[in-house]
């Protein structure tokens, strides 16, 4: 004798089948007479089967689909995003150098041995030693700290007055004519050369360094958030808040410049890798930081004499700011397309 088949409602291993199928049984329970009728259980035939196969659907992806681990994510986004990640890992350990230079194996940068200068690299001295016999490795390691602090605080400066004057003058259209002229006028200046000048009427310091190198890149971040503006200001959301009576200070803090965090943290990334590089040159000629100060450019501006008895104390320190450079620029054109800047 054949076994007699379940009933309709119940679905065994299923109980957000049977569930759904019996509230629609439930539901039907009326006498059946005439055509009417029996297009009416025809229409309600089509319903139960429906709801049976969402239910199988939610039932197998909530048993089938997991989240993915986050060393699955991180391991997709690393395939995706090759040269950010490898550029984001080398910048991170520079900053780690700066940060912890005396951790890393190294001595006093300023101390002083004659007579072992000019060694070659060794165990003992792994960069080798300049021409006062320090140690070029931990010259290098601390010589770091101001060239990632010189590159820090340019951006956030340059940025944040940048930013305020393209604010204001992008809205403002009376004093757009005046102020863009005067960063016409700064940006008609190669910004080694405006440094230089800058440099020579100041005293060598970081702090001047950093002024001198802050001044030629306001007028690019101010034409960068003009441009922004302008297009912004025309925005719907901006002429309806401007139609309740939003103030000006509040459609510019809550409506524009969320608008200009992107591309501002992309600019950010090449103003840093710009005066890093900046900073080096002034101090390779003598017009940056004092020669006492361990910094990449100093460093290889005292070797420049000795390139053919020690290369290795301009080989490292350039090095180093080579791989800087690349590194915050990789991670400036993955955050590009991260953030989907268009240029």
């Amino acid at each position: 004798m054949a076994p007699k088949p379940p009933a309709l409602g119940s679905a065994p291993g299923n109980p957000g089948r049977s569930s759904v199928v019996r509230a629609l049984l439930a539901a039907d329970r009326r006498p059946r007479l005439g055509v009417g009728t029996l297009l009416c259980d025809v229409t309600r035939t089509l319903e139960i089967k429906v709801a049976v196969s969402a239910a199988d659907i939610e039932s197998g992806a909530a048993t089938v689909s997991r989240p993915a681990s986050a060393a699955a994510r991180a391991v997709r986004f690393a395939r995706r995003q090759p040269t950010f990640v490898a550029g984001l890992a080398v910048l991170a350990l520079m900053v780690v150098a700066a940060v912890a230079a005396p951790l890393w194996w190294t001595r006093d940068p300023m101390q002083m041995r004659p007579a072992q200068r000019l060694r070659p690299p060794s165990e003992e001295r792994w960069f080798g030693s300049d021409h006062f016999g320090r140690d070029v490795y931990s010259r290098t390691i601390y010589g770091t700290r101001i060239s990632l602090s010189v590159g820090a605080a340019v951006s956030v400066v340059s940025l944040t007055l940048g930013t305020g004057l393209g604010l204001v003058i992008g809205f403002y259209r009376r004093l757009d004519t005046v102020v863009m002229r005067a960063m016409d006028g700064l940006m008609a200046i190669p910004a080694i050369l405006l440094a230089l000048a800058l440099m020579a009427l100041l005293r060598g310091s970081v702090r001047n360094v950093i002024i001198a190198l802050v001044i030629p890149e306001i007028p690019r971040v101010t034409r960068l958030v003009r441009a922004s503006v302008l297009s912004l200001r025309e925005h719907t959301m901006v002429e309806a808040a401007r139609a309740l009576g939003v103030g000006t200070p509040r459609i510019l803090l809550r409506y524009i410049l969320p608008g200009l965090v992107a591309p501002l943290i992309v600019q950010a990334t090449y103003i840093g890798a710009s005066a890093i590089l900046f900073e080096a040159y002034l101090s390779f000629l003598g017009a940056g930081t004092p020669p006492h100060i361990p910094s990449w450019g100093n460093i290889m501006a005292e070797g420049k004499t000795y390139v053919q008895l020690a290369f290795w104390i301009i080989l490292f320190p350039g090095l180093f700011l080579a791989l800087t450079v690349l590194a915050i620029n990789l991670v400036g054109d993955g955050l590009r397309d991260l953030l989907d800047v268009r240029s």
